[in-house]
């Protein structure tokens, strides 16, 4: 499975398939959850942070907390 950081392509509508690593619990608290739709929306210049839409909200996310979560390509 891709990881989210490795998503280069903003616009692009992903599923999350699981999380893993020390930032677990504060994902799951974001509502970064396995099963849940992500939107890709932007990227900084030199390439993190990233921007997703999830559960209606817009979220920041560093390139380690990226590394952590698996994705799929959905819809």
């Amino acid at each position: 499975m891709p990881k989210l950081s490795d998503i280069l392509t903003p616009a692009e509508n992903l599923r999350v398939t699981r999380v893993t690593g020390p930032a677990l619990n504060r994902m799951l608290e974001m509502g970064i959850t396995p099963g849940t739709a992500i939107d890709f929306i932007r990227q900084a210049p030199l390439g993190f942070p990233i921007e997703i839409k999830v559960r209606g909200f817009l979220v920041a996310l560093r390139k380690s907390e990226a590394d952590h979560i698996e994705v799929d390509h959905h819809g």
